[in-house]
């Protein structure tokens, strides 16, 4: 599936994600000039996890974003609905428990988790409303809800240049670092067609959320997005 235009199909998504699963984590910190880690840390700090606490990290592919929460004293399920990136993800990070999950029928009990996070991720599940709402349902009272998205940056000038390089520069780069390089021009139009902050901000709400609220990360260009159960 290269264009974003095209309805996103779960069975062909899922094999976009497994063509990239290889190289996944170095193309993006390529495409990101290693931003992505400051994104990643971001997220941690947002989500502040206490020791012992159910963190569940959904959309976590290879479990790059999912250490942190380990390392931190938490009890973290990588869970991605792509095969391929979770076997890579345990070959990596044999410890971590790596869960196969569709973001829609999520295979968790109510109330199982004190934080849901996803980075990333959201953009692709099918109905990200329907997948926001599962991830109120497995979060319990009181839980929170972390979103970790690209977004619209905020000051024009620097709007246009970013779509410029999200649509000509980046699947250019794609084809020299990764393993599947149609896959990112998907992924650029994917970003692009993307809710603003608070037209997301309405999406968490509309699911069941209270008190959705952002923080804009380089610019715009990456929103952090935040609720309560």
């Amino acid at each position: 599936m290269a264009r974003a235009a095209l309805d996103k199909q779960p069975a062909d998504v899922r094999r976009m994600f497994d063509a990239v699963a290889k190289r996944y984590d170095i193309t993006n910190d390529v495409l990101s000039f290693g931003q992505d880690r400051r994104w990643r840390r971001e997220v941690l700090e947002a989500v502040d996890p206490s020791y012992g606490d159910r963190v569940l990290d959904l959309a976590a592919g290879t479990g790059t974003s999912s250490q942190p929460f380990a390392d931190a004293g938490a009890t973290v399920v990588p869970c991605d609905f792509s095969i391929g990136m979770l076997q890579v993800g345990k070959k990596q990070l044999p410890h971590l428990p790596f869960t196969a999950g569709d973001g829609t029928k999520l295979p968790f009990a109510d109330d199982t988790f004190d934080a849901v996070t996803i980075s990333f991720g959201l953009r692709n599940i099918v109905d990200p409303l329907e997948g926001l709402a599962e991830m109120r349902r497995v979060t319990r009272p009181g839980g929170r809800l972390l979103v970790c998205e690209f977004s619209h940056p905020t000051w024009a000038p620097w709007r246009t240049v970013y779509l410029e390089y999200l649509m000509k520069t980046l699947p250019a780069i794609a084809k020299t670092v990764s393993s599947s390089p149609d896959a990112y021009v998907y992924l650029a139009e994917s970003i692009r067609a993307w809710p603003d902050q608070a037209g997301l901000a309405a999406m968490i709400a509309r699911a069941g959320w209270a008190a959705p609220e952002w923080r804009n990360l380089s610019g715009g260009i990456v929103a952090l997005h935040r609720a309560t159960a």
